[in-house]
């Protein structure tokens, strides 16, 4: 597409059905240029006219709506943790139309590689039923992520190295396959289709297995030069604190991620902790050295955010991860040390949390799939 019909895309994506009027409005496009973007677009089924007979004036031509028609393409995103693969189906406007989920019994590539092939023929035969073809994958995974090559540089919870998975997946599926860092996959998910339309500028922090950030600045999900931009779980934000994986101290990942939090909550009980829910059960019931643990991981984080205030001057940040069923117990902290380290008028950024179950994950591998598709000449039959 071109970038005039890919912007067009994009906001009939998350804000359709719209006008050409308010399409030209929303976009600073004039409205010869919105027509010229949306024809061809409309001639290959992917844009729908339809006439709102509510709308239209007493006199002169009616102000037709435009759509994106979401059952046009189908893409199929995955989600690849330490554990489990979640795989998602969804269609042209992201909705998810079939999900999987997969135990993994091991964590080379060599293990995991035919279980995602195995998980994409699956889907691909849903989507035959639906009479549709699949136009993309998108895989999505923590770590360093080179997007632009597939490559998985480095996959802290595999301990994947150097693995060209896309080039692998992709002959192994004949698909299109986009493979990008799980966090910016969620940020372009959130940015079209959840918590973040309609923001120009917004930060997404996810707390959980790991701590990660997904920025969007003046409308773009930004990946940086080098494709580690956000990484504020790798702040070292105390010299003299707990050794990070990589290989810093005092990281916030090494405060507040889950697998830091149990160390921290063994060694404050002396005892066998076995899991994050033994962990949260000690909390409620009122252990003190625990509850200490968990405000340290709040105050972290907090202090995390604050600073990302400072330098981003986001209007919004989100919370997110399964580290949100501690949130009653890092909240406090969370609130304190933000108000305490953003700066003026940066805090009055809006901080939320959101809960989003693991298929969004998926569903924001997807997303990347639909973005490398309107970004590519293979849109046409």
């Amino acid at each position: 597409m071109t970038p005039a019909a890919s912007l067009v895309f994009t906001t009939l994506l998350s804000h359709g059905p719209l006008t050409r009027t308010e399409v030209a409005r929303r976009t600073r496009l004039s409205p010869a240029a919105v027509t010229k973007a949306v024809r061809p677009l409309m001639e290959l089924g992917y844009l729908v006219e339809g006439v709102d007979e509510a709308a239209r004036p007493a006199v002169g031509r009616p102000a037709n709506p435009v759509w994106v028609d979401g059952g046009r393409a189908l893409f199929i995103g995955i989600k690849i943790t330490g554990d489990e693969i979640i795989a998602v189906l969804a269609d042209l406007c992201c909705r998810i139309r079939e999900s999987r989920h997969v135990r993994l019994t091991g964590r080379e590539p060599e293990e995991v590689l035919p279980v995602i092939t195995a998980l994409v023929q699956e889907l691909l035969t849903e989507a035959d039923g639906f009479g549709v073809r699949v136009r993309g994958l998108g895989i999505a995974i923590s770590g360093d992520v080179d997007r632009e090559d597939g490559v998985v540089r480095y996959s802290p919870f595999l301990e994947w190295r150097d693995v060209p998975l896309a080039e692998i997946v992709g002959t192994a599926t004949a698909l299109p396959v986009t493979v990008d860092n799980d966090v910016r996959a969620l940020t372009v998910a959130e940015h079209w289709f959840g918590a973040g339309v309609g923001r120009s500028n917004f930060a997404l922090v996810t707390v959980g297995a790991g701590i990660g950030c997904g920025l969007v600045v003046h409308g773009r999900v930004v990946s940086g030069a080098h494709g580690v931009a956000g990484e504020i779980g790798h702040l070292s934000l105390d010299p003299l604190g707990p050794l990070c994986h990589c290989g810093n101290r005092g990281c916030v990942e090494a405060i507040a991620a889950d697998p830091a939090i149990l160390h921290a909550v063994r060694a404050a009980t002396g005892g066998q902790v076995t899991d994050m829910a033994e962990a949260l059960k000690l909390a409620h019931s009122g252990d003190p050295g625990v509850r200490e643990v968990y405000a340290r991981a709040g105050e972290t984080i907090g202090k995390a955010i604050g600073f990302l205030a400072n330098i981003l001057g986001p209007e919004l940040v989100i919370i997110s991860g399964e580290g949100l069923a501690a949130y009653d117990l890092v909240s406090e902290g969370i609130r304190d040390a933000f108000a305490a380290s953003a700066f003026g008028t940066a805090a009055q950024c809006d901080v939320m949390t959101r809960p989003l179950p693991f298929e969004e994950w998926a569903r924001g591998a997807a997303a990347t799939a639909i973005q490398s598709f309107m970004g590519s000449d293979t849109y046409e039959e």
